[in-house]
């Protein structure tokens, strides 16, 4: 009744019930019914395949140079610049030992996010810097802890490969029992990351239910040792190694954790064999095998002691931050997080890198905010790369070394500490996002910075505008650095004398590119929609006659921000 027309659980199977006893009307039903058909009608689902614009868009698109370069161009504008002392970057290009350090800092399916596709190929940090660094730079890679255990499993997968290539080869049914031929092959050359949440499917042709799939390799380890065969699946999954059931698991719902451990002997080649069949609910596999080290942060440090600058990527991860997740780790729970603190292991190996002298720049990946507040005393730059995609580890180094001017802005409040925070099960808005939070950020809402400077003149807007009516501005903005760039003009809400509504909301914003030396007029509107304001006596969101303070800026902070006032008659 409030407007949810769709959910993923079960309570809905009471409707039928429901409406025999009353408590809700097979007329208020409908209009969810109505709501979500109309969806798939406007999709074409029930119209003639043949007359559907979509279905004749043929598959050799996907992974096309246009998708690559749109995911390139995506990752980059996302990019966002948090500190930047002494303007270490961009990074110079010349006789510089450089470290790329950190959990994240060669890991492709970290970078897909969660509800992902699986992409032909993925550029991690890595590998970005890799191919930007100068001719005459040494790199050294030292990946030094895991997100937060005291141990790291150390990848081998790519000493995997099948007869079509490097990685494992699969084969799909679209049954649960491997009969007849294959619905589907593929070739996958990173961890496996496949999971049908969101609608999609482990390979195109595959059913989202009711499959079986089989994953084959040859893996020919480079050392001898105990290799950890990592799951995490939601589904009945079997590994075989030369032809031998080693483990097998069911998991009924949600994604659960498993392991295997075999000795293996350098220069051995081993059969690996993966086979895998639907449950029920959400299909998930994921798949990586490699060498555990506990961490030495003292030796890891002086690995790295000839380095000039050190790139840590850290941060998290989609496979600790999610829905319904078998996790259990410190900061960690089932998918939620218990606290919002860089995790202790990566914090403890950023200071001892300070420590020894180390100029440390932290590219921080996560998909939700981290709470850095001793990086940025230790750490001379912090970019917050997101979860970027399959360009992101290119992204990433290009604004590192400068080849492209960062302009992303945060779309959400980085706060100090956990403390900041009320209660999670406490659903009032008190003290929550940049609208009610009254203390100070370690990064407000908006906040970004550039390789460029900006300054904002006067701004100008109609005092008086009719209810209804759309009010517009004009602020000039002047980029007063010796670089174009990009600057993000916000425009905040706040309506005078309301002392229980928000204190200031995004109402409009403009992207705008502004070259070195220049002044650009940016003008923006505020619509009626965009003056819309809780109104207490009708319990609606309105357009209210009143005064409004219109405040404008580079980012929510107040200190940033021109403020007029704007009276809507």
């Amino acid at each position: 009744m409030s407007g949810t027309d769709l959910e993923c659980g079960s309570s809905y199977k009471a409707l039928v019930e429901s409406a025999k006893k009353g408590l809700i009307s097979e007329k208020d039903i409908d209009v969810s019914v109505k709501r979500l058909l109309k969806a798939r009608f406007e999709l074409g689902e029930m119209d003639d395949p043949d007359k559907v614009e979509w279905t004749k868009i043929p598959y050799s698109v996907v992974c096309s140079a246009e998708h690559d370069s749109l995911a390139l161009d995506i990752a980059r504008k996302s990019m966002t610049l948090l500190l930047n002392k002494n303007n270490i970057l961009p990074l110079k290009r010349g006789g510089q030992t450089i470290a790329v350090m950190g959990p994240n800092a060669n890991d492709s399916v970290m970078q897909w996010g969660n509800y992902n596709g699986t992409p032909k190929h993925t550029i991690t940090l890595l590998e970005g810097i890799r191919s930007v660094m100068g001719e005459n730079d040494k790199l050294i890679y030292e990946q030094g802890c895991s997100w937060v255990e005291r141990s790291l499993i150390r990848s081998v997968f790519n000493q995997c490969s099948s007869k079509e290539g490097p990685g494992f080869s699969a084969r799909y049914w679209n049954n649960k029992e491997y009969e007849g031929n294959a619905a589907a092959t593929a070739q996958l050359t990173t961890p496996f990351r496949l999971c049908t949440s969101g609608a999609t499917v482990f390979a195109p042709g595959v059913n989202l239910t009711d499959f079986s799939a089989i994953y084959q390799s040859v893996f020919t380890p480079q050392e001898t040792g105990e290799v950890i065969f990592n799951f995490y699946s939601c589904g009945a999954t079997q590994l075989l190694v030369n032809g031998e059931e080693v483990k097998k698991f069911t998991n009924k719902h949600g994604g659960r954790g498993q392991t295997h451990i075999m000795h293996a002997e350098a220069g051995k080649p081993y059969d690996i064999e993966i086979r895998f069949q639907y449950f029920s609910g959400d299909a998930q596999l994921n798949f990586d095998l490699g060498f555990k080290e506990e961490v030495n942060i003292k030796n890891t440090v002086a690995k790295v002691k000839d380095a000039d600058i050190v790139v840590f990527a850290g941060g998290i991860s989609p496979s600790l931050e999610g829905e319904e997740m078998g996790v259990n780790l410190p900061g960690f729970r089932r998918g939620d997080r218990t606290d919002i603190e860089l995790p202790a292991v990566q914090r403890e190996l950023i200071k001892a890198l300070c420590d020894a002298g180390k100029k440390v720049v932290f590219v921080n990946f996560s998909g939700s905010p981290i709470a850095m507040e001793p990086e940025t005393h230790y750490c001379q730059a912090i970019l917050q790369a997101w979860y970027p995609g399959q360009s992101g580890g290119k992204a990433a180094a290009e604004v590192l070394f400068g080849d492209y001017n960062p302009a992303g802005r945060l779309p959400v409040t980085f706060y100090r500490n956990t403390a900041q925070l009320p209660d999670f099960e406490d659903y009032n808005m008190t003290g929550r996002t940049y609208r009610y939070f009254k203390g100070d950020p370690l990064f407000p809402f908006g906040y970004g910075l550039s390789y460029t400077t900006f300054n904002y003149g006067d701004i100008k807007l109609d005092q008086t505008v009719k209810v209804g009516e759309t009010a517009r501005i004009v602020v000039p903005v002047t980029n007063t650095g010796e670089r174009d760039g990009e600057e993000t003009v916000q425009v905040y809400l706040k309506k005078q004398g309301d002392t229980e509504g928000p204190a200031k909301t995004l109402r409009a914003f403009k992207r705008v590119q502004i070259p070195a030396g220049k002044t650009v007029n940016v003008e923006l509107e505020l619509t009626p929609k965009q003056l819309e304001w809780w109104d207490t006596q009708t319990n609606t969101m309105r357009t209210l006659a009143g005064n409004f303070d219109i405040m404008v800026g580079g980012n929510s902070k107040d200190a940033e921000l021109q403020v007029k006032t704007l009276t809507l008659q």
